[in-house]
């Protein structure tokens, strides 16, 4: 158990080790994610170890919002400030991401439409 969250810790620093020698504007955590991700696509699977370990975090996962909660509120006023720029910024990316959901759904079901018996030609 000790083993698959050091590895999860691991992945957690590579990613920002990564972020902070390269420049990238992506947060070390989802770029360590990103690593795991790929770790495990290469051992082919999720070991019960991780597994178990995946869970626990997951059943506790309030309390990892807790340190963001925080921050927020040391930055109210931060937030104060730039919260016309804030909401602008959420709304923008929530319209974006409802017309990117729709254009791919779209595609998707007129494929299907096209192509009812799926990718590998045969009735399923």
């Amino acid at each position: 158990m000790i083993g698959a969250l050091t590895l999860i810790l691991c992945c957690q620093l590579a990613g920002e080790l990564v972020v902070t020698a390269s420049g990238l504007p992506v947060p070390g955590p989802v770029l360590g994610m990103i690593l795991l991700f790929l770790l495990l696509l290469v051992r082919g699977g999720v070991g019960e170890d991780l597994g178990r370990v995946g869970d626990a975090l997951l059943k506790n996962l309030a309390l990892l919002f807790v340190p963001a909660g925080v921050g927020v509120v040391v930055h109210l006023g931060l937030i104060g400030r730039e919260g016309l720029a804030i909401t602008a910024a959420l709304i923008v990316s929530t319209l974006l991401t409802v017309l990117v959901t729709g254009l791919v759904m779209n595609r998707l079901a007129r494929q299907e439409a096209e192509n009812p018996s799926g990718p590998e030609g045969g009735a399923q």
